[in-house]
């Protein structure tokens, strides 16, 4: 008779079977397309308790344990004031899909709790900051964070829209504040509704960001609100009904983009005009 499997195996074969084409092979397509993994990192892996940051720590190990070319993991959570049925949460999953999880706390909430403006961008700043800190500490050269590929189509509209600029999400990122350290985005080609399946077929529950300002807008039915983030995603399921490639064509768009058809850019800090652009070289 075969031994019943526990949730955290469960958890795990569906990764690698049946949702291998949807995470196990855009994952591991992403890590080689960008580079993201080389032999000896060692690499603090960011989980907020949130779905994103739990099927990252769970692709990781599984890219541990298959790959040839060594690396070393820590799991990594920072506690930045969550009541204490969310911190619960944070640990039974934890436990649950068995990631060794180390965790330190900070007081983030209670600093951005005072602010007026921009409190999610602030708390965002501050996390990385206290990540990036403890993870070298620990003798981390990288950290890998959740982010996926509607993170990134959704930061490319927010660009556009709102902050009146063609921007995107890098897939790795060398840090300014901490030479030599590394952010990398393993789920960069995966989409957030093939995480969400995963987790709703595994019967999983996560924290979605278990901060005060978000707790209205996680309650409501389709879990959209206010936010300008959350205002993409909806207008993205719309633009989806008429164009279902919609977001492929986006991101795509990201890897392509086309210098010498636009007025202006930045490249490393330096902004350059059209007539800079205009009067390089022609191709001969």
């Amino acid at each position: 008779m075969e031994r019943e499997l526990t949730p955290c195996e469960l958890a795990e074969r569906s990764l690698i079977k049946k949702y291998r084409k949807a995470l196990w092979n855009p994952f591991i397509a992403a890590v080689k397309r960008y580079e993201l993994v080389v032999p000896g990192d060692r690499i603090a892996v960011c989980v907020s308790g949130g779905k994103d940051s739990f099927v990252l720590a769970k692709l990781m190990q599984e890219l541990q344990r298959h790959t040839q070319s060594p690396f070393e993991l820590v799991f990594l959570a920072m506690d930045p004031g969550y009541r204490a049925d969310n911190r619960k949460l944070l640990e039974d999953n934890a436990a649950r899909l068995q990631i060794p999880l180390q965790i330190f706390e900070s007081n983030i909430f209670d600093v951005t709790a005072s602010v007026d403006r921009n409190p999610c961008y602030l708390c965002a700043r501050m996390r990385r900051g206290f990540l990036y800190s403890r993870a070298r500490e620990l003798g981390c050269n990288k950290i890998a964070l959740g982010h996926h590929l509607s993170d990134v189509i959704e930061t490319t509209l927010l660009g556009l829209f709102y902050g009146a600029q063609l921007q995107s999400m890098p897939p790795k990122l060398r840090s300014r504040n901490f030479p030599g350290m590394e952010l990398i985005r393993p789920l960069y080609c995966i989409r957030e509704d093939d995480i969400i399946a995963w987790k709703n077929y595994n019967g999983l529950r996560f924290l979605q960001c278990a901060c005060r300002f978000t707790e209205g807008r996680d309650a409501a039915p389709d879990g959209v609100g206010a936010s300008k983030r959350q205002e993409m995603k909806a207008l993205i399921r719309t633009l989806k009904r008429d164009n279902p490639n919609i977001e492929k064509s986006i991101f795509a768009a990201v890897h392509d983009v086309q210098l010498d058809t636009l007025a202006g850019c930045k490249f490393r800090g330096r902004r350059y005009s059209f007539p800079e652009l205009y009067g390089f070289p022609p191709e001969k």
